[in-house]
């Protein structure tokens, strides 16, 4: 896909942002598990926190595709911190932004948009993973508020949420339709972060429970009514499904990037790495899958940002990028042997990242459902 100008400079403004400040901490936060609050304060300032939001709310006014590829950039030297913008965005500030009331919108989005605060979205339980009709979480109403009690769990920027967009069961009666969508703010009463989860990857980005106890939210916060709240959050994993495609792609890619560097430094048996048949063919695998999933991925993008249907493109961007991913950091700790299982050298922590590409946003498994129940209704 051709990029415009401005989608370079955005691409290439993260690119040198990336190599500069967040590759140099990437191995140190993975380490230690730290939240990387400098970085993401300056995320806000060069405006990546809200890149397609209007500057009338606090964004760049920016297009879908260079937020994609921002997460991208970022991804392909830590994958931690493209996920904490991909979270941030794709489900705490979307939401919002594309189904709250004007009132909704000028209230949360330009904090959010800005970078003020972060964003949140609480879906999966410890019962509803997958199937999100689960849900336990309840609210009820009582007066000019909700009440809602539940517990969320795999929170990304739990710890640091500003604006979390959760999901609560208002009528068991109706199965997944009885399913309503609130916009809850640090500080209300009973709303807390949870355990905190060690993680195998991404250990630099933020995952924890959020709790809610008795949490009263008034009646305005709820986004849309119960007819609307189970496909608004359905089309909020549409789109983030995107957004962790980019994240898989740019995992993938600075692997690659890892591997080239390493195989052209390396000798084994008199000869360096690269003039080994094998390893070239290893490369030319592992760029062949990487160039599909960019095209999967893009194009999703496009489709999200010229608001046309794009269900079975962001499944089948995510599905793809996430497999190559992890195919394509696997052979990179192969081809760089006991030093790529070595924590000194990165590509043993894009294997580990990887993976989680495909389990969040729904596993592989549910994303071939998506496809396939797409094509079997016709939506080719």
């Amino acid at each position: 896909m051709e990029l415009s100008e401005e989608q370079i400079m955005v691409r290439d403004m993260v690119r040198e942002f990336a190599l500069k400040e967040v590759e140099p901490i990437a191995s140190e936060i993975d380490e230690n598990q730290r939240f990387p609050k400098e970085t993401v304060e300056r995320m806000a300032e060069l405006g990546l926190m809200g890149i397609p939001i209007p500057e009338d709310f606090g964004g760049s006014g920016g297009d879908y595709v260079s937020y994609i590829l921002a997460v991208e950039e970022l991804s392909r030297v830590c994958g931690s911190t493209g996920i904490t913008l991909a979270a941030h965005y794709s489900l705490g500030l979307s939401p919002i932004w594309e189904f709250g009331t004007d009132e909704q919108k000028k209230k949360f989005v330009p904090d959010l948009a800005s970078g003020k605060k972060m964003g949140t979205f609480g879906l999966t339980e410890p019962n509803a993973g997958s199937d999100a009709a689960g849900t336990q979480t309840t609210a009820v109403r009582d007066g000019d508020h909700w009440i809602v009690n539940g517990t969320k769990q795999f929170i990304t920027n739990a710890n640091y949420t500003g604006t979390c967009v959760i999901t609560a069961m208002i009528d068991r009666s109706k199965g997944a339709r009885g399913i309503g969508s609130f916009i809850l703010e640090q500080g209300m009463p009973g709303f807390h972060p949870g355990k905190k989860e060690d993680k195998l990857g991404l250990r630099g980005s933020d995952t924890a429970e959020l709790v809610m106890e008795d949490v009263k939210v008034p009646a305005e916060n709820q986004l849309g009514d119960l007819e609307s709240g189970f496909k608004y959050f359905m089309k909020t994993l549409d789109a983030g499904r995107i957004s962790i495609g980019a994240l898989a792609l740019g995992i993938a890619q600075g692997a690659l990037d890892k591997a080239l560097a390493y195989v052209q430094e390396r000798k084994q048996f008199g000869r360096f790495l690269h003039q080994h048949q094998q390893i070239q063919f290893m490369l030319a695998d592992m760029a062949t899958e990487i160039e599909a999933a960019r095209h999967l991925v893009y194009y999703a993008a496009r489709q999200k940002q010229r608001k046309q249907s794009h269900s079975k493109e962001g499944a089948m961007g995510k599905l793809f990028a996430s497999e190559a991913a992890y195919r394509a950091t696997k052979n990179a700790v192969q081809i760089l042997g006991a030093n790529g299982y070595s924590r000194e050298y990165p590509v043993e922590r894009y294997m580990r990242d990887a993976k989680l590409c495909e389990i969040g946003e729904g596993t592989s498994e549910i994303q071939r459902m998506v496809i396939s129940r797409r094509m079997l209704s016709g939506n080719m």
